[in-house]
């Protein structure tokens, strides 16, 4: 069993050598990576499901913040898809 995959809770990783602000640094940058543009609720969903102890949730802010540095806004798909079609 992968304690990383299926348990965060800070007193698992600190045991592991782990540190909070560094994870969540690397998981807000991963997520901004793969779905770059969403919007507050979704960050924060996001975050719950990734780190759902109650003791993960002051570092919520860290994750969005660092979210919010490194993603990229969603670019209107539609519009791009209209201008082909009119192309």
């Amino acid at each position: 069993m992968d304690l990383l995959v299926t348990d965060h809770r800070p007193e698992t990783c600190s045991t592991l050598g782990l540190e909070c602000g560094s994870c969540m640094r690397k998981a807000a940058a991963s997520v901004a990576q793969i779905c770059g543009g969403l919007d507050g609720h979704a960050i924060q969903q996001i975050f719950l499901q990734l780190y759902p102890s109650t003791g993960c949730r002051p570092m919520a802010s860290t994750f969005e913040s660092v979210y919010r540095e490194l993603s990229t806004p969603l670019k209107p798909v539609l519009a791009v898809a209209t201008a082909a079609a009119a192309a």
